[in-house]
């Protein structure tokens, strides 16, 4: 094996009673539970026993998956597995960055209970949504999104699938004209226009967020979905600026294998990242950290 990173997940892979096998056989895992809980009372009971309509509400979704996510990391840590780098897709690159030491675990959960807060709030300002387009190339997912007012390419995921995000009245057509270019479009699991200029206004209260929490250099290296290259010394403009800006993930996974990065550990609870990898590069060892576990015990 070379060297392996941890990749923290998005909102999309959210479901009903995640966790609570993994809290009950991993006490690192269980005291990451709790340690949320006190922050945000009934985050582990939302996780496991909050209902699908709960879990995507966006303030409900980041503060559960980051929980999660940083669960799922020290039961692996736990267990001896050690990354070289890190990586999230959107949400998942703050507990990604909390991972990486650029802030403590408390700090960073308090960062993404407000951050989804902020996100929720420009949801419920316009009535916008998100889906994916499969099966066309990202200069013609950019050339059918120029003919529309408000639909903006934002997630660059890998070869032949790239999300937008758009006003809801625009998608139908939007749809037809992917359609009828050879391509797929399929709605995505979030209740608004994220990495979008929709954001633009969560981004910058954001970004007053981040200023108090006066981020450190990490203990391992760590990417961002705004350039797809290693944070530099402007971790709280690259953290912010995400909100409203697209998703490079390709770009960044890419970045990550020219830098020696062979495996990658999908953190979260499902297999997206995953698949994802994969198809941006059919040599790279990808795993979820379910699969992990398994293996280790």
């Amino acid at each position: 094996m070379g060297r392996l990173a941890f990749v923290f997940s998005g909102q999309g892979d959210q479901y009903p009673g995640m966790g609570k096998t993994l809290a009950d056989r991993y006490p690192a895992a269980a005291s990451v539970f709790a340690l949320c809980d006190r922050i945000r009372p009934g985050t582990s009971g939302q996780c496991f026993g909050g209902t699908e309509e709960e879990l995507r509400i966006t303030e409900n979704t980041q503060p559960c998956l980051y929980a999660l996510e940083l669960a799922l990391a020290a039961a692996l840590t736990e267990g001896g597995v050690r990354p070289d780098a890190a990586a999230g897709f959107s949400l998942g690159e703050v507990t990604a960055a909390a991972f990486a030491g650029l802030c403590d675990r408390e700090t960073g959960f308090r960062l993404v209970c407000r951050r989804g807060q902020l996100m929720q709030r420009e949801a419920e300002r316009f009535d916008t949504s998100m889906a994916v387009v499969l099966r066309l190339t990202n200069e013609e997912v950019e050339e059918i999104c120029s003919a529309f007012e408000a639909v903006y390419p934002v997630n660059y995921n890998c070869p032949g699938q790239v999300s937008v995000a758009a006003l809801a009245g625009e998608l139908p057509e939007f749809g037809a004209r992917v359609k009828a270019a050879g391509g797929r479009l399929l709605p995505l699991k979030v209740n608004g226009a994220f990495h979008s200029p929709f954001m633009e206004e969560a981004a910058k209260d954001f970004a007053g967020e981040l200023a108090k929490a006066e981020l450190r250099e990490g203990r391992i290296p760590l990417y961002s979905n705004l350039t797809g290259h290693r944070y530099g010394e402007n971790r709280a403009e690259l953290l912010s600026r995400q909100i409203c800006s697209p998703v490079r993930w390709e770009q960044e996974i890419r970045n990550m294998i020219a830098d020696g990065i062979d495996t990658f550990v999908e953190i979260g609870p499902g297999r997206t990242l995953t698949n994802m990898i994969k198809k941006i590069d059919a040599n790279a060892a990808a795993r979820t950290a379910a699969e992990y576990l398994e293996v280790m015990q």
